[in-house]
């Protein structure tokens, strides 16, 4: 049994603690409480770590490992179809072979620093589950999801083909599961199958970027503009494809792509009917700030996503269209561009709410009885008059730590 006592304790699930401890044996939880705590006595002598704040894991609910040989190679853009040509410009369509060695060697790095800065949990998105077992290896879990891709499909063919994939993985540190990719690069077809495979899944988190800029808005509403041209270009658009005529939200929720362990990334175009719909649904946005900055979508409407009710995670999303993967360092983008949002919610996007998107509350997302003992510390300056608002202004990796970690976990699938 090891008991450690800090400057403050943040278990996410209840206010901070001055001066409070956390008991943990062999990576769970035992106990978490405050100074002149009689129970804290129960579990023997007591360490102090001094000036340093505990939390649990972060969440980086949206990433994609597979792109991390991208960093620095695709720069920020004005608008986003013309960050999508930068980005085929160097890496080539999804559909192409990677250079699997600087592809896993990169996607290695990414996820070790990823843990360096104290994040648990991901949601990874793939296109070729080339990189599947490597964030196991950095000591990261969640879940992969395997992205699939097709305007021109008529058939749920990639589907069954991403069944036979995902079932040769075997058991790791990450399930697997599925993800559509966006409204604007999946045809109705594909995206009904997907449809049937997430619900044959659950509650397995599935994944799907939607309203992530204007370009996909005007498709999806009058068939017209950037993307279609896009499109059209790639000799992948579709003549006889029906324009849904509505929000891309609403148009994959009548497909009924949009349940309780649908993490529904960016929504950076979602109106408030969008959001009252994602809300009553109990679907999960996944908001990335700093990446919609560098790809021209603008900043996430953050202050009314909060605001609506609908459930908040955080995501970085990939190292072609961000400087790191440091969690800490997404929280103060989010801090900055909704000021208004109190640090504790922000926090919890980061903690608890991403580990539920991702279906791993029970264990993950708070410092609680029972719970995995993967705790951070982050060392703190001598005068901290608000640990909440301190954290959220953006930690450096030389100050994150972790005072416990897990003991190996059995595999999600």
């Amino acid at each position: 049994m090891t008991c450690v006592r800090a400057a403050w304790v943040l278990p996410i699930d209840q206010p901070p603690i001055a001066g409070g401890w956390v008991a943990f044996d062999q990576g769970i939880i035992a106990g978490v409480g405050g100074p002149g705590d009689v129970a804290a006595d129960a579990f023997g002598p007591m360490r102090d770590l001094g000036a340093v704040a505990l939390l649990p894991g972060l969440v980086n609910a949206h990433t994609h490992l597979e792109l991390s040989w991208l960093q620095g190679r695709v720069a920020p853009a004005a608008r986003f179809t013309d960050w999508i040509r930068a980005l085929f410009a160097v890496r080539g369509r999804p559909s192409d072979v990677p250079d699997l060695a600087r592809t896993r060697t990169a996607a290695l790095e990414a996820a070790r620093f990823m843990r360096a800065c104290g994040t648990s949990l991901i949601g990874d998105i793939s296109n070729t589950l080339s990189v599947a077992d490597l964030p196991g290896e950095a000591g990261l879990r969640g879940w992969v999801f395997h992205e699939l891709l097709g305007f021109g499909e008529r058939d749920d063919a990639p589907v069954r083909r991403s069944r036979d994939r995902r079932a040769h993985l075997g058991a790791g540190a990450l399930g697997v599961s599925v993800a559509a990719h966006a409204p604007y690069s999946v045809s109705r077809e594909l995206l009904d199958a997907i449809a049937v495979e997430g619900a044959r899944l659950a509650p397995a988190p599935v994944s799907v970027h939607v309203a992530e800029s204007p370009e996909e808005d005007a498709l999806i509403r009058t068939g017209t503009g950037p993307w279609r041209a896009l499109l059209e270009q790639m000799g992948a658009w579709r003549n006889d494809w029906a324009v849904p005529g509505v929000s891309p939200v609403a148009y994959l929720a009548d497909l009924g792509l949009m349940q309780p362990h649908t993490l529904a990334v960016h929504c950076t175009g979602a109106d408030a009917d969008d959001l009252a719909r994602l809300r009553t649904a109990g679907t999960t946005v996944v908001a990335c700030p700093r990446s919609n900055l560098w790809v021209g979508v603008g900043a996430p409407p953050l202050a009314e996503f909060y605001a609506s009710g609908v459930s908040v995670a955080l995501g970085t999303d990939s190292l072609a269209s961000v400087d790191d993967l440091n969690m800490f360092s997404e929280l103060a983008a989010a801090r900055m561009m909704a000021p208004s949002v109190a640090p504790a919610r922000l926090l919890a996007s980061a903690t608890l709410d991403g580990a539920r998107a991702l279906g791993l509350e029970a264990s993950y997302g708070s410092l609680a009885l029972g719970k995995c003992a993967d705790i951070v510390a982050v060392a703190l300056p001598d005068a901290v008059p608000d640990i909440e608002a301190h954290l959220v202004g953006g930690v450096s990796p030389d100050r994150i730590s972790w005072a416990s970690t897990c003991a190996r976990q059995a595999p999600l699938a």
